[in-house]
């Protein structure tokens, strides 16, 4: 049945994370001019971190809180701004503006 099985959400959760950074890190070493934007944390959604390309690009992953966020921007030697303060670059916005509906 597997019900009460120990251990297989945490590891399916530590799976995710894993994958969730290795996204951050191949968008990061793929692109140009990538900043990185905290959000802040929410009951719905945890804290997440936005990747910014210079071309407007972004993407958007979970990760476990705020220090893990600067640890990745600052071993991938981006920088990073809290999104609750200076907002989203207006590339952003233009790029999912053009890109709205594709894919």
């Amino acid at each position: 049945m597997g019900l009460f099985r120990r251990g297989s959400r945490g590891r399916a959760d530590r799976d995710a994370a894993s994958a969730a950074v290795d996204h951050l890190k191949e968008f990061a070493k793929s692109r140009r001019g990538v900043e990185a934007y905290l959000e802040p944390t929410t009951t719905v959604s945890g804290t997440t971190i936005v990747l910014v390309a210079d071309t407007g690009e972004w993407t958007r992953r979970r990760i476990a809180g705020p220090d893990a966020g600067r640890s990745l921007a600052r071993k991938l030697g981006i920088p990073l701004y809290e999104a609750g303060i200076v907002g989203y670059p207006q590339r952003m916005r233009e790029w999912t503006q053009k890109n709205r509906g594709a894919g």
